[in-house]
């Protein structure tokens, strides 16, 4: 009877740990976060993925050259409660599971160069009219200037 009850409990914790597995993996973040990377202007080996000061010279750590044009060319979404959480798409924060918005600076890139929104989802935004894909609106004209 033992050698039964043996198998039958490594029966169940195989089990468990088999559906605990694919539970995990069905639940992936798709959310892809931009990893900023500040230096120092004068120890460019110094470097943090915040802002700070550097270790060796107490200067303030800035965005590199190369992380500023990614910045300029890339669409970047924020979080309002955590400005060092971005993405190139939206989604939610990762710390509180807000959603993340357009940074001021892609709004106002926005709001110049016109086209069609969804009133519900600013984030969302097209150069022709048609329908949200989040939430299946209408897409209102922007007013230039």
């Amino acid at each position: 009877m033992k050698p039964f009850r043996l198998m039958m409990v490594a029966f169940a914790a195989i089990l468990s740990i088999t559906s605990f597995a694919q539970d995990k993996a069905g639940k992936k973040d798709t959310t892809q976060h931009l990893t900023l990377v500040y230096s120092c202007p004068m120890h460019p080996d110094i470097t943090s993925d915040k802002p700070g000061k550097c270790s060796k010279c107490g200067m303030n750590l800035n965005l590199s050259k190369k992380e500023q044009m990614k910045a300029e060319v890339t669409k970047t979404y924020t979080c309002s409660m955590h400005p060092d959480v971005t993405s190139d798409k939206p989604g939610k924060c990762p710390k509180c599971g807000m959603n993340l918005t357009l940074s001021k600076k892609e709004q106002m890139k926005a709001e110049v160069v016109g086209g069609y929104y969804c009133p519900m989802h600013p984030d969302v935004t097209s150069d022709k009219p048609g329908k949200c894909s989040k939430c299946g609106m209408a897409l209102v004209e922007k007013k230039k200037g």
